[in-house]
């Protein structure tokens, strides 16, 4: 296998490097909100404004064909994009409807709602949060209750939903419901684009270990949605769900980001040397750290080059997150451990170090290994559909 990226890959590499360099001059995020986990709408207009060029330049959905605002892309060049996007820290977030709702839509949605919905993502005039999980739906997601009962041109919605990202500051949701409670509960389910302002929807926050409202849960009493906004097949939702965790599952972001914080954290203990005197363990787990950020690399490239050889990785863009999420617990534990007494710190505390992002990292990362699928489930996956195990 060849690990280097080709000539033209490369150029596109100094451009964005180029660009970033010049939108995030020093100190650009020195008021950046740490606690916040939803990205444009909390970081301000600055975050804003970056995110307008990044859509004027076809960036914002940068694999996306141009007719619906990106730049046609190769896989490998979105995996460059990506790559140096984390590592720079740039003020992106994490947009839903360019992850998994646009591509759902151009797989499977009408022209009707490809005209109404695409436009909108990639000119940041919608905001998408997901409905998927449930009080008794997580993990075994095909286990959904949520109903949505066909009533003339409509269809009427009766549920919960839980640990919803964004929801408070959504306009719109792509929502999983059952609408044939009588099939295998794999083959009832649909998939819904959802206002998120209809009457019937009442948002409650929920906060995390970290002290922050990202999260909500989300109650519907007969919100009532336009027929038309069915995407695909009726009772066919599960297979679409499942290709677009797909999409979430394929990311090289987590290995940048990581990479950028090692080299933090060794340029800091350099210069405060105090901090790992008489630690050779730490030392010696910074170096594995290191060869483990690789191999998290290595294991999003693989699920690339497949996707950019026209395959659909499943089992291997699962190993690819259980990997790299658990490795971040790691890093962030490590992290800890070698600040010492200031590493439980909260960011806004003035004897802080390294800006407090070890205490933010430490307890963030523990959802790092229940969202999208929790770690148990990745190795089940891996073990049935990789290693070619039987189903308990």
């Amino acid at each position: 296998m060849d690990f280097r990226f080709t000539a033209e890959e490369e150029a596109f590499r100094t451009e964005v490097k180029t660009f970033l360099k010049e939108e995030l001059k020093p100190g650009w995020n020195d008021d950046f909100d740490s606690e916040s986990e939803m990205g444009v709408a909390v970081q301000g207009d600055f975050a804003k404004a970056f995110n307008k060029k990044l859509a004027e330049r076809g960036w914002l959905a940068i694999a996306w064909p141009k007719q619906y605002g990106g730049m046609e892309a190769s896989v490998m060049q979105q995996v460059v994009y990506n790559e140096e996007m984390a590592y720079a820290g740039a003020p992106i977030g994490f947009n839903m409807g360019v992850a998994w709702v646009g591509p759902s839509l151009m797989l499977y949605g009408t022209d009707e709602q490809k005209t109404e919905f695409i436009p909108k993502i990639t000119n940041l005039e919608h905001t998408w949060c997901t409905l998927y999980s449930e009080p008794a739906a997580g993990s075994d997601l095909a286990a959904i209750q949520t109903k949505a009962v066909r009533d003339g041109d409509d269809f009427v919605i009766n549920g919960q939903k839980i640990w919803t990202t964004g929801a408070h500051r959504s306009n719109w949701g792509w929502i999983a419901a059952r609408t044939d409670f009588d099939a295998p509960k794999h083959k009832g389910l649909s998939m819904f684009l959802m206002p998120m302002d209809a009457p019937g929807i009442t948002i409650r926050p929920l906060i995390n270990m970290a002290g922050d409202h990202g999260f909500n849960e989300v109650f519907m009493e007969d919100v009532r949605i336009p027929a038309r906004y069915l995407v695909g097949q009726e009772n066919m939702g599960w297979y679409m769900l499942a290709v677009a965790l797909d999409f979430e599952r394929s990311s090289i972001a987590g290995s940048a980001r990581l990479r950028r914080a090692l080299g933090e954290i060794v340029k800091f203990a350099k210069e405060n040397p105090q901090f790992i005197e008489n630690k050779p363990e730490i030392r010696n787990r910074l170096a594995d750290l290191s060869i483990e950020i690789e191999i998290a690399a290595a294991l999003s490239y693989r699920v690339a080059s497949l996707q950019a050889g026209g395959k659909a990785p499943n089992y291997e863009a699962t190993i690819a997150k259980l990997y790299s999420t658990e490795l971040t617990q790691r890093f962030s534990s490590t992290g800890i451990e070698l600040l010492g007494m200031y590493g439980p710190l909260h960011p806004k505390s003035k004897w802080a170090k390294l800006k407090g992002g070890m205490e933010r990292g430490y307890q963030l990362s523990v959802a790092a290994t229940i969202a999208g699928g929790t770690s148990e489930v990745m190795k089940t996956i891996g073990a049935i559909r990789g290693l070619g195990l039987p189903r308990a």
